[in-house]
């Protein structure tokens, strides 16, 4: 391996975007189990319509043309390199730490291979399918698209959304909320706040089997189905024997300004592994890629890298709420601004960012 060697470790939203942008620049070397980049935005939607999950993957070796691609797990990393769960051992120049989180299935899928992933979501449709009532335990982002995706294919359905939280999204304004409310109630999705369950559902998540749960305000809930909408989880275990960096009680890591591991010029990490104070989205992701991109070119030249970057001071967000409803509030020149249901779905909704991904990671 030579002094230009980049080892991204993890090809998510971060990762593939910086392995891409620089393909062409240096020998890059991208760590992933699994056999493609996976636009997992569209996870719910291929859950509820199997014949759109297709779309939701983006071969590595059809965009990712001189660099390799190594389809393993990282064990350890250090300084100057990062060993595998096969045993092989990298040697980097330089290294990029972007293995992002795990999330419940079906937002995020559980195989490393793309036809595995593709037989999970068909099977578990048939499940839904077969459901008349539905559970979704979590009144985050992706419980509500969850949601939105069943009503929009089954609006006969019951759709019951369960969170111990007080309010939905509490980190957006009221204008934001009271939409999403009104939009929920006009899809007759039902939203319980304020307490969760005394007790899990009987069943597996995603199997079809009735059930009655209580509510701790004491709601009995009967429903065929339920799933899991919350639980991140930082996918950092292999830093845990310390030998690069530290890790805070979320499992991620500090970075500087310039997005470097705090105490390294030459390893960066990206996306939601890192301590950045923002919400862990894809979007911000591809974000620090850019920054990083920039830094590593100018280190590759010679020079010192400059790129910065700053969190914005309020939070964004596309919830769809199926292909043609949804909230949003997006940055602008004055500020943050709740958008309507027509620009979430023109931004993210009707494709869930298939075009841009196909244009980005497709054949090359």
């Amino acid at each position: 391996m030579s002094g230009r060697t980049v080892v991204v470790v993890g090809g998510g939203y971060g990762g593939s975007a910086l392995a891409k942008a620089l393909d062409a620049e240096a020998e890059v070397v991208l760590v992933d189990p699994r056999d493609a980049f996976v636009n997992t935005a569209g996870s719910l939607r291929a859950l509820t319509r199997p014949e759109w999950g297709g779309a939701m993957f983006f071969p590595y070796e059809q965009w990712l043309t001189r660099g390799r691609v190594v389809r393993d797990r990282a064990v350890s990393v250090d300084a100057g390199g990062v060993t595998l769960a096969s045993g092989e051992r990298i040697e980097a120049g330089y290294l990029v730490l972007a293995t992002g989180s795990s999330y419940a299935y079906p937002a995020k899928p559980v195989s490393d291979s793309t036809d595995e992933v593709l037989d999970d979501l068909r099977r578990t449709h048939k499940e839904l399918a077969g459901a008349e009532r539905v559970l979704i335990l979590g009144a985050g982002p992706v419980g509500l698209e969850l949601a939105g995706e069943i009503k929009e294919v089954w609006p006969h359905k019951q759709v019951t959304v369960v969170d111990p939280a007080e309010r939905l999204l509490p980190a957006f304004p009221e204008e934001l909320r009271q939409e999403l409310h009104r939009q929920l109630d006009e899809l007759d999705v039902r939203v319980r706040l304020g307490g969760g369950l005394i007790a899990p559902p009987a069943t597996e998540p995603g199997q079809v089997g009735t059930f009655t749960v209580t509510t701790a305000g004491g709601e009995e809930i009967t429903a065929d189905i339920w799933f899991r909408a919350h639980g991140v989880r930082t996918n950092s275990d292999y830093l845990a024997d310390g030998r690069l960096t530290s890790r805070n009680a979320q499992g991620q890591v500090p970075v500087t300004e310039t997005l470097n591991v705090t105490g390294y010029d030459h390893v960066y990490a990206i996306g939601d592994i890192t301590d950045v104070p923002e919400a862990k989205m894809a979007g911000y992701a591809m974000q620090h890629a850019e920054v990083v991109a920039r830094n590593l070119l100018a280190q590759l030249n010679g020079e010192r890298p400059t790129a910065t970057y700053q969190p914005l001071p309020h939070p964004m967000i596309l919830l769809p709420l199926g292909p043609r409803g949804g909230v949003g509030q997006l940055p602008t020149p004055d500020g943050p601004a709740v958008v309507p249901a027509e620009t979430v779905s023109a931004y993210k909704g009707a494709d869930l960012f298939t075009g841009r991904f196909t244009e980005q990671f497709g054949p090359a």
